[in-house]
């Protein structure tokens, strides 16, 4: 008589998978290289991507721990070798790579140099964190040292009209790129601090190559970024791109439309307020959530409890897409709030005196008093009648009956 074959339910079959996956020594402790796609950093720390070459690809995900080692910003369009194992996230089935190292592979002489300046730099104690000027919360100005033509600046001003309408905005235009730009940022940064017009500067441009940005890691820039008595936010490329500026700066901002939203606060204030609120409160849950993370990580080895270990990662990543959906959902609400108090606020302008008065009606008064019956008034009695724009005096010369 045959045996009978055993019969999973999808999660055992799934796990079951994960975990050969897990004892195969050749995917264990694998390397691969290939190009970096669709990279995202979640608000848990943890990053996302996809690595492809001509003919496939293959999903990714490095877990916080292991970000905060890296040595470079991956960004799209970047060839690396990745280090780590063969997964399978059982929830949906999906195969995937778990990262524990990311290299860079052929960025050649400008990374080595970008490289070595910036451990120089280092070494110099120009990037400790006693050296970081606070970013005021309200400014009286804010500069920016950009091109006039690049969509950086139009971003910027955007995003500002948008947060703070009423407040002023200074450019001290310059080339970002090419031969000469290092040198003109410098003296753009040199007469912003000068004038002191503004007391935040953002420094920065929209995204390109490490070619295109390489002004802003040259040594002029930094020694300006370095010098500057103004808090200067550095807004250089996508979220993905790093220079020196983002080091020496007093904050690094990942795009220029971000950095406004650092300059300048919401001019409403109680969508500040209940913004400000649930940062801290997301802030408090998610560092809660890490030091457990990262407690755990500590306690499981990977060969004693392989299977609880790599049950906990599915758990991480299920919880990103929680976070994810909660924060949504917590931003709809907030506009909603937002919605309702301006509708009442019309409608309480609407009953105002003035609004009423707008609408033809008039005020009367005799010595002060309001006047609300013809009665109470005689003939040859002065008046004053108050309309929408302006008062009058008159005297009663006769009366009628209503």
């Amino acid at each position: 008589m045959s045996e009978l074959k055993p019969v999973f339910t999808v999660h055992e079959l799934n796990e079951y998978i994960d975990l050969m996956l897990g004892f195969d020594p050749n995917l264990k402790d694998l390397a691969v290289e290939g190009e970096l796609e669709a990279v995202k950093r979640h608000s848990s720390g943890h990053l996302y991507f996809t690595l492809k070459d001509e003919q496939a690809s293959v999903n990714c995900v490095m877990f916080r721990q292991y970000v905060m080692g890296l040595r470079f910003l991956p960004k799209d369009g970047q060839r690396v070798r990745l280090v780590g194992r063969a997964s399978l996230y059982q929830r949906d089935g999906r195969f995937q790579l778990m990262a524990t190292g990311l290299m860079p592979k052929g960025d050649g002489s400008l990374y080595a140099a970008f490289a070595a300046y910036k451990e120089e730099l280092k070494n110099r104690g120009w990037f400790d964190e006693s050296l970081k000027k606070p970013i005021p919360f309200l400014p009286k100005a804010v500069g920016m040292v950009t091109s006039a033509n690049g969509a950086a600046w139009r971003d910027v001003q955007n995003v500002i009209a948008r947060r703070f309408p009423q407040m002023p905005l200074l450019l001290y235009p310059t080339a970002v790129q090419g031969e000469d730009a290092a040198e003109e940022i410098a003296k753009a940064i040199d007469l912003a601090d000068s004038e002191r017009r503004c007391d935040v500067l953002i420094v920065g441009r929209g995204g390109g190559s490490m070619e295109d940005l390489w002004a802003f890691n040259e040594p002029p820039v930094a020694d300006a970024i370095h010098r500057c008595t103004i808090p200067v936010i550095s807004a250089v490329g996508h979220e993905t791109d790093v220079s020196i500026s983002d080091f020496i700066a007093d904050l690094r901002a990942p795009t220029p439309s971000a950095a406004a939203e650092l300059a300048v606060p919401q001019w409403d204030a109680l969508t500040a307020s209940l913004q400000t609120t649930g940062e801290r409160l997301k802030n408090a849950l998610q560092n809660g959530i890490r030091r457990k993370r990262d407690r755990l990580d500590i306690l499981f080895g990977d060969s004693v409890l392989l299977k609880l270990h790599r049950a906990i990662d599915q758990r991480r990543q299920t919880a990103d897409e929680l976070h994810t959906a909660m924060q949504r959902s917590a931003e709809r609400s907030l506009e909603a709030q937002k919605h309702n108090l301006e509708r009442e606020h019309e409608r309480l302008r609407a009953y105002s005196p003035q609004q009423t008065l707008k609408r033809g009606f008039a005020l009367v008064a005799k010595n002060r008093t309001v006047v609300s019956r013809a009665e109470d008034l005689a003939l040859n009695d002065g008046v004053t009648i108050r309309f929408y724009d302006g008062t009058v005096r008159a005297t009663v010369t006769g009366k009628e009956e209503a």
